[in-house]
C-alpha cells in the first residue's frame, strides 16, 4: 500500500535509522496531505523509506512508528502484535497471568496503548489518536485472544484520564468501554492477595510493574523489623509480612492508600504483625533511631518527571536514602528505588554513593533490577526503562 509520506530530515534518519520509536515535529520536512491517526510512511529527503506509523497532526511526536519494514498495517498486523504479547507473558509471567502489563506500547510494537489484566477485567489507557481510531476493533482483537486460551474477560474499563492525551487533541475521561459488574477485583500477586480498585486506583489500579522486586523482598525479610516507606496500598510491607517479617510497619501520607493495605493485610491474615502509619515519610525517618529496623524500603513516587527538576529530585533522593542508611544497623539492609524516567541510572547511583559517604556507611551491593518483565525494555528505546531497584546491606 502506498502510504502517504513523511519526509524527515538528516538528523531524523539517524535517529531512526538507529531504532528510534518516535519521530520528532522538529525532524519534519514535509508532510503529504493526510487526517490525523492515519497510518503514514517515513521517508529520507531522496525518498528512501524508513518507517511505518501513527501520524499526529498536533503532538510533538509527529510519528510513533509500527514498523521498520515496508509492509501492510491492517488487522492481521495488530492482531499479530497482540498475540505476540501475550505469548510472551505466557513464557515470561506464567506464575501472574491474573495480573499482568499485557501491552506496554512501543515495547510491544503497540504505540500509544497501555492494556493491564487484573484477573477478570481489562484496563485501558490510550495515548495517541492513532491508536484513538482504532480501539474498537483492538480491544476486540485482544479479549478474542484472551478467550481463545480460555481466559475470560468480564469488562473493559478505559482509564483515559492521562495528561498526555491532551498533546494529541483528546480528552480526558474514564469509565466503563464493555461488561458490567463491579470495579474492584481480587487478583494474586505471586501468591499474595490483593484487592484492586480499577476505577479509584492509581494508574490502573495497581503499581504492575514492581512485582519481582517485591518478591526479592519478600525473601529478605524473615525474621526482620521492617520499614516500608511510601507504602501506598502496601506492596511491598504485604511481602515482607508474608515473608515471615517479624514486625512490618507501613508508612504513607494516604489514609486511604493504608486503609487499603490494611484490609489487604486482613485479607491474607497478616494483620497481626503489621502496623499503618499515617505519616510524611521525611518527616518520620527523622524521628526513628538507629537499630529501630532491621530492612528499610524506600519506593517513592516520582520526585522528577521532567529533566529540569532532576537535580531538585536528587536532592529528595538523597535525603530519604542518607537518613535510612544513618539508622540502619551495621548489617541491615535497604531497599531502595526510583520510578522516574529522568532520573537515570548513572545519576541515581551518584546519589547513593554520595548518601553512604556521607552517613558514613558501606554498600554492599546485593541485586539491581529493574521493571518487571512484563513492562519490557527496548534497548533503542530509553524510555521504555524507567525503574532503577537496589537491595543493599549497610555495613
Amino acid at each position: 500500500m502506498d502510504y502517504p509520506k513523511a519526509v524527515i530530515s538528516d538528523q531524523g534518519s539517524t535517529y531512526i535509522e538507529q531504532g528510534q520509536m518516535w519521530m520528532y515535529r522538529n525532524n519534519l520536512v514535509h508532510l503529504d496531505e493526510t487526517e490525523d491517526g492515519d497510518i503514514v510512511q517515513i521517508v529520507r529527503e531522496d525518498g528512501t523509506f524508513l518507517a511505518l506509523g501513527f501520524v499526529s497532526l498536533r503532538s510533538h511526536i509527529a510519528v510513533r512508528i509500527l514498523s521498520h519494514r515496508q509492509e501492510v498495517i491492517d488487522d492481521p498486523f495488530f492482531a499479530e502484535r497482540i498475540r505476540a504479547a501475550w505469548e510472551y507473558r505466557k513464557t515470561t509471567q506464567r506464575e501472574n497471568l491474573g495480573c499482568i502489563r499485557l501491552i506496554y506500547g512501543e515495547a510491544d510494537g503497540m504505540p500509544g496503548l497501555i492494556a493491564d489484566r487484573y484477573e477478570d477485567l481489562l484496563v485501558t489507557q490510550i495515548s495517541c489518536t492513532g491508536m484513538e481510531k482504532r480501539k474498537d476493533k483492538i480491544y476486540a482483537m485482544i479479549r478474542n485472544t484472551l478467550e481463545e486460551d480460555g481466559q475470560h474477560i468480564r469488562m473493559i474499563y478505559e482509564r483515559n484520564d492521562l495528561e498526555a492525551r491532551t498533546k494529541e487533541g483528546l480528552t480526558k475521561y474514564q469509565g466503563i468501554y464493555s461488561g458490567e459488574g463491579s470495579t474492584q477485583v481480587i487478583i494474586q500477586e505471586n501468591g499474595l492477595k490483593l484487592y484492586v480498585d480499577v476505577e479509584n486506583g492509581q494508574k490502573t489500579g495497581y503499581f504492575l510493574d514492581q512485582k519481582a522486586n517485591r518478591y526479592l523482598v519478600r525473601k529478605l525479610s524473615y525474621g526482620k523489623k521492617v520499614l516500608d516507606c511510601f507504602s501506598h496500598t502496601g506492596g511491598f510491607a504485604l511481602n515482607a509480612a508474608l515473608g515471615g517479617a517479624s514486625f512490618v510497619r507501613a508508612v504513607d501520607i494516604s489514609q486511604i492508600a493504608l486503609n487499603q493495605a490494611q484490609a489487604n493485610a486482613e485479607l491474607n491474615g497478616l494483620e497481626e504483625r503489621m502496623a499503618f502509619t499515617k505519616a510524611d515519610v521525611f518527616e518520620y525517618l527523622d524521628q526513628i533511631r538507629l537499630g529501630d529496623y532491621d530492612l528499610i524500603i524506600l519506593d517513592p513516587p516520582a520526585f522528577t518527571k521532567s529533566r529540569r527538576t532532576a537535580d531538585h529530585a536528587y536532592q529528595g533522593y538523597k535525603r530519604i536514602n542518607k537518613k535510612a542508611m544513618e539508622v540502619l544497623r551495621n548489617g541491615g539492609y535497604l531497599a531502595t528505588c526510583s520510578c522516574s524516567r529522568y532520573m537515570e541510572i548513572n545519576m541515581f547511583e551518584e546519589m547513593l554513593k554520595e548518601s553512604a559517604r556521607e552517613a558514613g556507611v558501606t554498600l554492599k551491593q546485593i541485586s539491581v533490577t529493574q521493571q518487571n518483565s512484563d513492562h519490557p525494555i527496548l534497548w533503542n528505546m530509553t524510555s521504555s526503562a524507567y525503574l532503577k531497584f537496589y537491595i543493599f546491606q549497610i555495613l
